[in-house]
C-alpha cells in the first residue's frame, strides 16, 4: 500500500495552505481532493474579503491560483476521499471511497464543513448562480446594500446573520417555523431591540422565486397552512453547518456537532501526529482567510512534530 510522510485530507483554503507550507518544507505532501476540489469557495462567486485582491476575485479563480501555487512546489493530488481510517497506531491507515488504502506518518484533516440548506431545487440553482441565496452573511452581506432580505432559522446562527445584515439591508426578516427562537436569551434580546429586524413566526420557505436572481420567497404558515409570497432581494440560510468529519470522529475528540477539538491555540488533536484545521475544527469564524491561517499552523506543527519524532522526542 502507498505510504506517505504527510497526507492532507481536503483541498480548500486550509488544505491547500497546509500543502503549501508542507511542500516548501520538503515533506512532499499528498492531498486528497475530496468530493469538492477547492472546497466551498468553488461555489462562491465574488470574494471581496480575501487579502491581496483589491478588486475582488471569483471563488473558483482563487482556488485555482492556490492549487497552481502548491503544485509548483511539488504537492501531489488524488481525487478521492477518506471513507474510514485507523488512527490507533502509526503509521495511520486511510481507506478511501475508491477502495484504495494509504498509510502515513502525519495526517492533516482539512475537510471543512457544509452549510445546511433547505433542499429546494430553485434554492440550489440560485445559490450556484450567485443569484441572491447565501449561507454566509459575513461573506456576502455587502452585496445587499439597500435591499430587504430574509434569514431562515431560529438559533444563534440565524440571529447573528440577521444582526450582521442590518449593517447593509434596509430590512431583515427572520423566518422561523416556530413561534419562539432557539437562540440564547442575549441574542434574542439583541434582535428584538433592533428596529431593522422583523420576525415572521410559524412560517417555512417552500420555494425561492426568480430565474437568474431571487425576487422573493413562497411561504407556508405551519399552523394554518396558508401559502403566500413575499418580495425580497436576498435569502440567507441560518440553520447551521455540518462538519465533514465523520470518518475521523471515532478516533478524534470532537464536540456534539462533530467539529474536531484541538489544543487551544493550536491544531494538534488528541492523537499525536494528527492535526485539524479550517472549518472541520472551527465553527466560529468560518472564513477562507482564517482557514488558510490554521492550515499554515497545521503544516508548521506537523513539521516540528516530525523533527521531534526523528530526534527521539516525539510520542
Amino acid at each position: 500500500m502507498p505510504h506517505e510522510t504527510v497526507i492532507i485530507v481536503g483541498s480548500g483554503p486550509a488544505g491547500l495552505t497546509a500543502a503549501l507550507y508542507a511542500s516548501r518544507a520538503n515533506l512532499k505532501p499528498l492531498v486528497f481532493d475530496g468530493l469538492r476540489p477547492g472546497g466551498q469557495l468553488t461555489i462562491t462567486t465574488e470574494v471581496e474579503n480575501y487579502p491581496g485582491f483589491p478588486d475582488g476575485v471569483q471563488g473558483p479563480e482563487l482556488m485555482d491560483r492556490m492549487r497552481a501555487q502548491v503544485e509548483k512546489f511539488g504537492t501531489r493530488f488524488v481525487f478521492d476521499e477518506v471513507a474510514t481510517c485507523e488512527l490507533g497506531q502509526r503509521p495511520f491507515t486511510l481507506n478511501t471511497a475508491n477502495g484504495e488504502v494509504y498509510t502515513c506518518d502525519v495526517l492533516i484533516i482539512a475537510t471543512g464543513a457544509d452549510a445546511k440548506y433547505l433542499g429546494l431545487p430553485n434554492e440550489e440553482r440560485l445559490q450556484k448562480l450567485g443569484g441572491g441565496v447565501s449561507a454566509c452573511a459575513t461573506c456576502d452581506g455587502f452585496f445587499y446594500k439597500g435591499l430587504e432580505v430574509a434569514v431562515v432559522g431560529g438559533g444563534d446562527t440565524a440571529v447573528e446573520e440577521a444582526t450582521f445584515l442590518t449593517r447593509f439591508a434596509t430590512k431583515v426578516y427572520i423566518v422561523h417555523r416556530r413561534d419562539t427562537l432557539r437562540a440564547s436569551k442575549a441574542m434574542q434580546a439583541k434582535a428584538h431591540a433592533n428596529p431593522k429586524i422583523e420576525f415572521i413566526w410559524n412560517t417555512e420557505v417552500i420555494d425561492v422565486l426568480g430565474e437568474s436572481k431571487i425576487r422573493g420567497l413562497q411561504l407556508r404558515n405551519t399552523v394554518t397552512g396558508d401559502v403566500s409570497e413575499m418580495a425580497l432581494g436576498g435569502m440567507f440560510l441560518g440553520i447551521g453547518h455540518t462538519p465533514n468529519t465523520a470518518p475521523f470522529t471515532p478516533w478524534i475528540t470532537h464536540d456534539e456537532l462533530g467539529y474536531l477539538v484541538t489544543t487551544p491555540g493550536r491544531t494538534a488533536t488528541n492523537i499525536a501526529g494528527v492535526f485539524a484545521c479550517g472549518d472541520a475544527a472551527d465553527h466560529y469564524y468560518r472564513q477562507a482567510v482564517t482557514a488558510a491561517g490554521t492550515g499554515c499552523a497545521a503544516a508548521m506543527e506537523a513539521e516540528r512534530w516530525l523533527e521531534e519524532l526523528a530526534s527521539g522526542g516525539g510520542h
